[in-house]
């Protein structure tokens, strides 16, 4: 996401940086830039000029052209002015739970497709895991199994559901699911409501009369982050009817270019609380308009890195593992963990996406054409080896990586590659271990510039 948007941003820091003096002109200049980006990531007119000009009105000062370093002045500006863009002063990014109606009442609306019933099922688990006990009940009877896919998505993860009858009532269906939460102590209903492929009254009238009779604490629009501009003409329209509390946007992971994030708060008036990352169940994640800033200029996100981890990462396997690299162990079968649990964070990319200050970094990896799966790739390589081999990949000879890569469906230059990669890895280590933290920042400063990282990714690769 804000791939594009981040490019053309930072290459106008670039210029702005470089300079030890600034003008009003400079400014100016990289000012029209990041409207010109605005505009390419589909955010409305208005709202990018008016975020333009803020920026100008703190810019542009004495104080701030003539300071030291003026132009990390401005790029500070720019970061806490897109950060209130996405909506750090908008009430509340978390949910409402004052159980008005006990139990509390979520209600999910939007168009058809914009991955409503996924979604449902996306923020049942988030709200299980924070020892929530959540009902699920799909009140579309219109289209065709969408309540079955509901269903089956709840029992997938362990939620309790409603086995709705689409030839019911919808106040039939309400009034059933408040009925089984009270009998069964639930904390919260998520109502799945219908979707249609456009606005219409219908829709609209319908969804109003729901949450009369459901009285939600929360009216959770969801829209898909991919149409873009579209998506703030479908919010103001839902506004237009229901008291919509937030937003969930999905599909972020397949957007280049933000629009949609960059201008729904300011236009609605309402905070983004979730993002859809990915098709996994898991895949939702609290949005945070500070920790975005950060990522779309390249300052990296770190708590997302450390969320990731405690989702993912066991933390035992996590500390034994840490244990064995404090003392300079390291064979095929860490690697291999360490290659699966690389692929739960989401790969490299996806890893290096919440690293801050990675950019050439990550320049590096599109031109290698790495892809995650030379990761798998090397797994199964690992996973034709036998134990003895792992341990001690000394003695594999000839006839051995000959039978490897013939498990593997791999080449045996490919598996020569690999131990040579395990090799550089397992010197590392032991470098790691001998010298502490001081020799690592020595190491990462000798070999891990941009044009180093580029060739050993060039290495991974399949020739």
């Amino acid at each position: 996401m804000f791939g594009n948007f981040t490019d053309r941003i930072l290459n106008t820091f670039d210029s702005l940086t470089g300079k030890g003096l600034l003008t009003e002109e400079d400014v100016t200049k990289a000012l029209r830039e990041i409207r010109v980006a605005m505009l390419e990531a589909d955010v409305p007119l208005a709202v990018a000029k008016d975020f333009v000009l803020k920026i100008k009105e703190k810019a542009v000062g004495e104080k701030i052209l003539k300071s030291i370093k003026p132009g990390d002045m401005v790029i500070k500006i720019v970061r806490d002015s897109l950060a209130d863009l996405l909506g750090k002063n908008l009430p509340s990014e978390s949910f409402d739970l004052s159980y008005k109606s006990s139990p509390s009442v979520f209600l999910l609306v939007g168009l058809q497709g914009s991955g409503k019933t996924t979604t449902a099922g996306k923020l049942s688990l988030l709200l299980k895991n924070d020892k929530k006990k959540v009902l699920l009940s799909s009140l579309d009877i219109y289209r065709p199994a969408a309540i079955e896919q509901l269903n089956q998505l709840a029992k997938s993860i362990e939620i309790d559901y409603m086995e709705n009858n689409p030839n019911d009532k919808i106040a039939n269906l309400v009034k059933n699911s408040f009925t089984k939460a009270k009998q069964m102590s639930h904390d919260i209903i998520i109502f799945d409501t219908a979707g249609r492929t456009t606005v219409d009254v219908t829709l609209m009238e319908e969804i109003k009369e729901i949450q009369q009779i459901t009285d939600p604490s929360e009216i959770l629009l969801v829209a898909d982050s991919m149409i873009g501009q579209e998506s703030v003409n479908v919010a103001k329209s839902f506004q237009s009817y229901v008291d919509l509390s937030g937003i969930i946007l999905t599909r972020v992971d397949g957007d280049s270019k933000g629009g949609a994030a960059l201008s729904m708060t300011v236009s609605t008036g309402k905070p983004i609380k979730f993002i859809g990352v990915g098709e996994k169940i898991s895949n939702l994640e609290k949005f945070s308009a500070d920790r975005v800033a950060d990522r779309i200029l390249d300052m990296g996100d770190i708590v997302g890195i450390v969320e990731k981890a405690e989702k993912e990462i066991d933390e035992k396997e996590a500390e034994k593992m840490a244990n064995k690299l404090s003392k300079g162990n390291f064979d095929l079968e860490d690697f291999q963990k360490q290659l699966a649990q690389m692929k739960k964070l989401g790969g490299i990319k996806g890893i290096l996406s919440l690293m801050p200050g990675v950019r050439k970094a990550k320049e590096a990896i599109e031109n290698s054409n790495l892809e995650d799966k030379t990761f798998v790739r090397m797994g199964a390589i690992i996973s034709s080896m036998t134990k003895k081999e792992k341990i001690n990949p000394s003695i594999i000879n000839g006839s051995r990586k000959k039978r490897i890569a013939s498990g593997s469906g791999a080449e045996i230059q490919d598996v020569n590659r690999l131990l040579k990669q395990f090799k550089n890895m397992q010197d590392m280590m032991k470098k790691m271990s001998k010298y502490g933290t001081e020799g690592m920042e020595r190491m990462l400063s000798n070999n891990m510039g941009t044009k180093n990282l580029g060739n050993m990714l060039n290495n991974l690769k399949r020739k």
